[in-house]
């Protein structure tokens, strides 16, 4: 599939998106932390029954298409990772990192087009120079896919230059399968530096941290993710899972339970898109 044939079909299948606008797209400005995978362990059964969320009468409209494609020069550098979406209703954002896994990728595209729903998918370079067939999968789809560096490492430890080649590695990888250069990027363990905010910004990318963390990582049960998601619930938020990292099986059964009913409780699952500045 050639680079405009995927830029043309993801720009005709994309809408519903919510708004982070360039310098503008800054919301609560606070640190978060992740986590490395745990051992892996046997996915718990389907999930059990749930308790209601605060229902809501009415569910927010898309706004349709992408602005004009961003700058670098214009791409702010911040001090700080953005946590949430400000100032666009009752929306939420879901995101997956460490992919793409052919084990468990697949599935959580399936349900997020099973109910329309467009998600963001920070992905490492070296497991989309494997599976680039499940990048072009999100690029029809309308997904976003930000940039998770090429190897996974802890940044904090590494120099200015293996910094830039993680992040340029990754974001090459990334044009080529899926159509564009990244427009976001998320460091790994949640672990930020005065470097990745400067590289990331002069790669036009911006940082993107998470207001609710699953901890999907450490295999807590589906009904433990689930119940995280549900209670972290709110206008704005930006929720961390995974796809790959360890055996996931538990976030796509997750996903499968919280996703509707966070549709029916009034909430509009959406993606973030940047305006040149």
């Amino acid at each position: 599939m050639k680079k405009d044939q995927l830029l043309t079909r993801r720009r005709a299948l994309i809408a519903g998106v919510g708004v982070l606008g360039g310098a503008g797209a800054a919301g609560l400005l606070t640190r978060g932390t992740g986590g490395e995978a745990g051992p892996s362990a046997a996915p718990a059964p389907g999930p059990p029954a749930r308790r209601p969320l605060k229902p809501s009468a009415y569910r927010l409209q898309p706004l349709a298409g992408y602005g004009p494609p961003v700058d670098s020069a214009g791409t702010p550098v911040r001090r700080e990772p953005l946590l949430r979406m400000t100032g666009i209703g009752r929306t939420m954002v879901l995101t997956f990192d460490d992919g793409p896994d052919p084990r468990y990728t697949p599935d959580i595209l399936s349900t997020l087009r099973q109910y329309d729903v467009r998600a963001m998918f920070f992905v490492c370079g070296e497991m989309a120079a494997e599976h680039p067939d499940l990048l072009a999968e999100m690029a029809d789809d309308g997904h976003v896919v930000g940039n998770h560096t090429w190897s996974h490492p802890l940044l904090t430890g590494l120099t200015r230059g293996r910094i830039r080649a993680e992040m340029e590695r990754t974001s090459e990888i990334v044009e080529k399968a899926y159509g564009e250069r990244p427009l976001w990027f998320r460091a790994p363990y949640g672990a930020w530096n005065r470097a990745a905010f400067q590289l990331g910004a002069e790669l036009g990318m911006e940082p993107l941290a998470w207001t609710v963390d699953t901890l999907d990582w450490t295999e807590p049960g589906t009904r433990t993710i689930v119940d995280r998601v549900e209670g972290g619930a709110g206008p704005g938020v930006v929720v961390l899972a995974h796809d790959a990292g360890g055996d996931r099986s538990q976030s796509v059964w997750a996903l499968r339970d919280y996703l509707p009913h966070l549709l029916d409780a009034g909430y509009h699952i959406t993606v973030p898109r940047r305006y040149q500045v």
